[in-house]
């Protein structure tokens, strides 16, 4: 059986400028404007007890974003407020005005007019752009690599965005994305990578999924949980990774916890780079074949990996099964336990845990990262079953056994 591969961070660490990204202002600007939209509502936080125990933690917990705006994935935080960012710029305003009922206005119309709004995806972050284009009524082009489920197409498509799947990988679909903007009259690409001359963008979508961890932070306070002693997020480019860990750092900063950073053993570019060990990112090319498609991204965002370099704990590299083992779990819990439907992408976190807290092959990694019976470990089930059939598959069937 593969196992799951780990690295613990000793990267040389940078002058930590992007950390100001993922500041308590910016983030609590993005949260305030998902607040205005009518269909915005708290994601739940799963507090697994039965679990914890099973597992010798003090606490687990696991953000549910398959209730997001309706969309079963949390994607849609990251595109709609570069949007709204983004005609703010374009308007000479902050995007604090920026509130729903401003952007769906006739004086928006007529101050911004109509931009097209470009995108690739393996299914999530364009159906939220998709979403937020239609309900801001502006237009949206979706690029889809090989292998792309229908399901994820047709919701896509549902929106009223011009969608395709292309014969390449995910990368190459956002340089086709990024060249088609820079052509189009008001074109501009909504990508959660950065590369060197396209930075701005992406770290609003990263300020966007701050409003996840803004939430999360809340309602574990409120439940009188407080700080989470550990944090494993799951990362394709390293955006999301990158916001939940500048965020928790930005948020305790005297005592942070200690993140974890997960990615398909497929698609490992982070993994990659924190075993080069010299501080410069590594890419992943192919075709990148992992049921985790939303992971599925060989090339690293260069502002997450500033800030992962500088703040985690470990980089984890993950095989297939890791993934399927958490949405079994996550979707039979422990007696007493609230029931958690997570996608591919959304349950590598608990399949993580289970498998490092049971099996003494990990014992060095626990060690490492200080996982013991005190720990309170925070997990992000980023999206549902956004791909039903392969979910029975899993779930039902037994898919992709870990032994």
């Amino acid at each position: 059986m593969e196992t799951i591969k780990w690295a613990a961070n000793r990267l040389p660490k940078s002058e930590d400028k992007d950390l100001a990204v993922m500041s308590l202002e910016n983030v609590a600007k993005a949260r305030a404007f998902h607040r205005s939209f009518p269909q915005y509502s708290v994601t739940p936080l799963a507090e697994l007890s039965g679990m914890a125990r099973e597992l010798g933690l003090a606490g687990l917990y696991v953000k549910d974003e398959s209730y997001r705006f309706g969309l079963n994935a949390f994607k849609v935080l990251g595109g709609s407020f570069a949007m709204a960012r983004y005609i703010a710029q374009k308007t000479g305003k902050d995007v604090s005005e920026m509130s729903y009922d401003y952007l769906t206005s006739d004086k928006l119309k007529e101050e911004f007019g109509q931009a097209t709004f470009f995108t690739a995806t393996d299914g999530n972050h364009g159906r939220g752009v998709a979403w937020a284009a239609n309900k801001l009524g502006q237009k949206a082009v979706v690029h889809m690599p090989k292998g792309s489920v229908k399901t994820r197409f047709d919701n896509i498509a549902r929106e009223g965005a011009q969608v395709t799947i292309e014969e390449v990988n995910y990368d190459d679909c956002v340089r086709m994305a990024a060249a088609e903007a820079a052509a189009t009259p008001n074109g501009v690409v909504v990508q959660d990578t950065a590369w060197e001359g396209y930075e701005e963008i992406p770290a609003w979508i990263m300020q966007g999924y701050g409003t996840m961890a803004s939430e999360a932070a809340d309602q574990l306070r409120k439940i009188g949980r407080g700080r989470p002693t550990h944090v494993f997020v799951q990362a394709g480019v390293g955006s999301l990774a990158g916001a939940i860990q500048g965020f928790f750092v930005n948020r305790y900063p005297d005592c942070p916890p200690a993140v974890v950073v997960m990615e398909a053993g497929a698609a490992d570019c982070l993994y990659q780079g924190a075993v080069a060990g010299d501080g410069k990112p590594r890419f992943v090319t192919g075709d990148l074949r992992t049921i985790m498609a939303g992971l599925a991204c060989g090339e690293p965002n260069t502002i997450g990996w500033d800030i992962l370099k500088n703040h985690t704990a470990a980089f984890l590299s993950c095989p297939d099964w890791v993934a399927a083992k958490g949405m079994r779990m996550l979707s039979a819990p422990v007696k007493g336990d609230p029931r958690v439907i997570s996608g591919e992408s959304g349950a590598v976190g608990m399949g993580v845990i289970s498998t490092v807290m049971t099996d003494e092959a990990y014992a060095d990694f626990r060690a490492a990262v200080g996982l013991d019976g005190s720990s309170r470990v925070l997990l992000f089930s980023t999206e549902g079953d956004t791909d039903p059939v392969n979910y029975k598959k899993v779930v039902w069937d037994g898919g992709y056994p870990c032994c």
